[in-house]
């Protein structure tokens, strides 16, 4: 059985509704957008986010093709360091679901921040943190530099509130078993209306549980209202901040995690599965086929050419197609389109 069919089987009754492998040559615009900006994100962050810290490309040691935001020490526009962030606001968005990711995280020790997370999709027209912001991982906090688990400490975490000054704040911080920087390791998100938990190697490392587990409760306050806030849809983000007010470093001197050259962030892929419940929201220009509820979209390894192709199975005018990228597939193999 290939990996993505056995991950399917691992999300049990979830369905997948969005797959991203990042292996068509060229970041997908239509769902990614990749910041500009040098205004610190709000965290005193010491980066200046540039198109040349987003890259696509191989992993060395894997050779997998990945999604890759690369961290540079170098002088840059008044900033002393440069990196990557893409987010797919109002372009890929969604509510409920399993979120899971397959990233290799760097070495943070110390100074880097990698980060994996979503916010609300109307960030545009209430801005944070009236949006809600749920933190699927977040490594390099300052408190793992005193105890020497730079590579074993990391949190989940959510934040809401009325104003920046006013924000609820729930986060998990946990030092694993092992760790989770240098390899690859899948982060995994459970979000239903109630509740929401995150894991580590869920299906490779059960006994290990969630790592941070919240239920969304009503409040009387609209902005504090998790049940409401964390209701809607979300947007992903992902990225390599560096210094700033998580790892408590605010001068590039200090930034020791770059002293032998660049480091990066590589992201293998990232699915979406939902159950088909009347609560749940998706949307995405690249999935734009009909899919019949009876015929739910899998995954499936088809032979062009010579080589395998492993795309996303649809419905395309009643006939059962192989989508990967722009390109359509019959199921024996036939690009046609």
């Amino acid at each position: 059985m290939c990996a993505l069919c056995a991950s399917m089987v691992q999300a049990q009754e979830y369905q997948l509704v969005w797959n991203e492998d990042f292996t068509d040559g060229a970041l997908d615009r239509a769902v990614w957008n990749v910041e500009v900006t040098n205004n610190g994100g709000g965290n005193n962050e010491l980066q200046y986010y540039v198109e040349k810290g987003v890259s696509l490309g191989v992993e060395p040691t894997t050779g997998k093709q990945c999604l890759i935001l690369t961290a540079t020490k170098e002088d840059y526009l008044g900033k002393k360091c440069t990196s990557g962030r893409v987010n797919s606001k109002n372009k890929m968005y969604y509510t409920f679901g399993r979120i899971d990711a397959r990233i290799k995280f760097p070495r943070t020790a110390n100074g880097l921040w990698p980060a994996f997370w979503q916010m609300g999709n109307n960030f545009d027209q209430v801005n944070w943190p009236r949006c809600g912001e749920t933190d699927i991982i977040e490594l390099g906090h300052q408190n793992a530099f005193s105890t020497g688990t730079q590579d074993r400490y990391f949190n989940g975490a959510m934040h809401v509130g009325s104003r920046w000054d006013a924000v609820w704040s729930d986060a998990k911080s946990v030092t694993w078993p092992y760790s989770v920087e240098d390899t690859f390791h899948i982060v995994t998100m459970i979000w239903t209306p109630t509740t929401i938990d995150m894991y580590m190697d869920k299906e490779a490392h059960p006994e290990n549980g969630a790592y941070f587990h919240a239920d969304l409760e009503p409040n009387e306050d609209e902005w504090y209202n998790r049940q409401v806030i964390f209701g809607k849809p979300n947007f992903l983000i992902a990225n390599l901040a560096v210094g700033g007010n998580f790892p408590g470093i605010f001068n590039i001197d200090g930034i020791s995690a770059l002293n032998n050259g660049p480091q990066s962030m590589y992201i293998d892929w990232i699915r979406i599965y939902q159950r088909g419940e009347g609560s749940e929201t998706f949307v995405c220009p690249s999935v734009s086929d009909p899919i019949e509820p009876e015929n739910p979209q899998g995954m499936e390894e088809v032979m062009s050419d010579g080589l395998q192709v492993t795309g996303q199975k649809v419905l395309h005018n009643g006939q059962l197609l192989i989508r990967r990228g722009e390109h359509m597939y019959t199921p024996a193999g036939q690009m046609i389109k």
